[in-house]
């Protein structure tokens, strides 16, 4: 808080004790008003969940990036991730379940000059969706994709997912999941993305470090975010509430940047390794895609 005694925000009674005058509060509003859809809140996520951070992560690095906000689409799918399309106030797409990647790679062939970030979950980019990924990020299409990672289908009760952690309980494996999850990082850098990395729900200043670096990085960024679902998954699991899973992260992360994201496993409540895993160069399909075109009109590459 400021302790400038002429500013109008705030007052400070015989105590010492600053206060911010209501109506100046509401006058000032908040950093990112701008960027939210004001009609749209309060939003339908519970309490204790990581996504309203992974929100404000990615909101303030894209403003840390200097993009220009006017070419700037967000897309996502379906899911309680998928519904952060629609609080941003910038161009956006809520699409069907499982198809925000191809959604986004038209979007991009269309008008190249946007960038373009895909926000959705675990759920919805690796079990219905999987397909979308693995070979948008082997075609390397210039766009960011942001997973948020909690573990299990959360707005449709707590289903088992793709993700799900050996062991784990979820509504459809009340005696523990025996599938062994996908590694996102490793599946996402195997199948051809040149910018990968994870963070958790408490590395809010890391995620937008690096959201500000991978929207401005060539070709297909990955970034997966491990967040809490205090409601769906950790009370069958007994994690506890959201600040209790925020502990957990401050005690059991691993920064690990450069580390091999086949190294980078998940287990229920184990270790989380996070970082940056892979950051390097080679031809944009939408770049490439020009270059086709270009030579079908008699023009050289």
């Amino acid at each position: 808080m400021t302790q400038d005694a002429n500013v109008s925000l705030v007052d400070r009674d015989r105590s010492g004790t600053v206060a911010i005058h209501e109506k100046d509060r509401r006058d000032a509003g908040h950093p990112l008003d701008r960027l939210l859809r004001p009609g749209r809140i309060p939003h339908i996520w519970c309490s204790g969940c990581g996504l309203g951070v992974v929100l404000t992560a990615y909101l303030k690095g894209i403003q840390k990036a200097g993009l220009d906000l006017d070419k700037v689409s967000i897309v996502s799918g379906i899911g309680c991730t998928g519904r952060t399309a629609g609080y941003i106030n910038l161009d956006s797409f809520h699409t069907t379940h499982g198809r925000a990647l191809p959604f986004a790679t038209g979007l991009k062939l269309a008008n190249p000059e946007l960038k373009v970030t895909v926000i959705s979950g675990d759920g919805d980019l690796f079990a219905i969706g999987g397909n979308h990924l693995i070979h948008a990020a082997r075609r390397n299409v210039d766009m960011l994709v942001l997973c948020v990672n909690n573990f299990n289908y959360g707005m449709t009760g707590g289903q088992v997912a793709p993700t799900t952690p050996v062991n784990s309980k979820t509504q459809t494996s009340p005696y523990g999941c025996w599938e062994h999850p996908f590694n996102l990082p490793y599946v996402a850098a195997a199948s051809g993305a040149v910018y990968v990395a994870r963070w958790t729900a408490l590395h809010a200043r890391r995620l937008m470090e690096s959201v500000a670096e991978a929207v401005k990085h060539p070709g297909l960024s990955f970034i997966e975010v491990i967040s809490q679902c205090p409601t769906n998954f950790d009370r069958p699991n007994k994690g506890g509430e959201g600040i209790d899973l925020m502990h957990f992260y401050e005690k059991n992360t691993v920064v690990k940047n450069g580390s091999d994201p086949k190294e980078a496993d998940i287990g229920l409540y184990t270790p989380i390794v996070c970082g940056k895993f892979v950051d390097i160069q080679k031809p944009t399909y939408d770049s490439c895609y020009a270059n086709m075109c270009t030579m079908s009109k008699g023009g050289k590459k």
